[in-house]
């Protein structure tokens, strides 16, 4: 779910750098190929041409971002609970490299609570504060992979946040690239 949601922001003018974990993908990027279906080589190409979009394994990239978008899968446990331990590690390799001002948003498919009660505390190991030191919201993924009728320039984008500057910041990105924003 992560490159699409890159290459539209790409495509909206910002700077993006994917982190993945997955060397074979970091690689597949930063050719200008994509991995999934759903993304034209010929976007990615120009995209990392224009330098609008790059790929690393290091979580440090994301110090210097303005915003991180949390993009990881959450499958079902064997009890058809979820399993947040992506989200977990995700979160996790951003603690060192978390600043202030910046907005952290969780856009993996998950239940409601999962930002404030699993992701907000992990952050904040990072000695910073959610909601005053940095900016955390939610925005559930709702794209149906190979369905160019769901795609991210034609649902609508929901977007919560930790504070109401939390949600604006977030609405504010989201207005870029998607059609409608409901807060």
């Amino acid at each position: 779910m992560g490159l699409p949601l890159a290459v539209e922001l790409g495509r909206a003018g910002f700077r993006v750098i994917g982190l993945d974990t997955d060397a074979d993908r970091v690689a597949a990027v930063n050719r200008g190929t994509s991995y999934i279906d759903d993304v034209q080589d010929d976007v990615t190409a120009a995209l990392v041409a224009q330098g609008n979009l790059s790929a690393t394994q290091d979580p440090s990239g994301a110090a210097g971002a303005d915003a991180v978008i949390i993009c990881v899968p959450t499958p079902l446990t064997r009890a058809k609970q979820p399993d947040l331990s992506y989200v977990d590690a995700a979160v996790g390799q951003l603690v060192p490299h978390l600043r202030r001002g910046q907005l952290i948003v969780l856009e993996s498919t998950t239940y409601p609570g999962t930002t404030e009660e699993r992701v907000k505390p992990i952050l904040e190991r990072s000695g910073l504060l959610a909601g005053r030191d940095f900016h955390l919201a939610f925005s559930p993924e709702r794209l149906d992979p190979g369905n160019a009728q769901r795609s991210i320039r034609s649902v609508p984008k929901i977007v919560g946040g930790l504070t109401p500057r939390c949600a604006e910041l977030a609405c504010l990105l989201y207005q870029a690239i998607s059609p409608k924003v409901v807060p």
